[in-house]
């Protein structure tokens, strides 16, 4: 069975090798909605499962809540 990076679209033929992978993927630029910090996912994360942003003095957690990937936003016109 092969695992996929949700970034980058690379596979690995183990769990191990994807989660090793994820650590490094420049392709897992994270940004927060509370704080507007950039981050990578490796500094969100330490199980894969749960994020939270790691700026000290904000809350912001959870991807698809107050954490998005940078690749998926869309910028604003007026």
């Amino acid at each position: 069975m092969a695992h996929t990076c949700r970034n980058c679209k690379r596979t690995f033929a183990t769990e191990l090798e994807l989660d090793l992978h994820l650590d490094t993927c420049s392709e897992g630029q994270l940004f927060c909605d509370n704080c507007g910090e950039r981050f990578t996912e490796r500094s969100a994360t330490t199980d894969g499962w749960h994020y939270r942003c790691p700026t000290d003095d904000c809350d912001g957690e959870g991807i698809g809540e107050d954490i998005h990937q940078v690749a998926s936003a869309r910028v604003a016109k007026q």
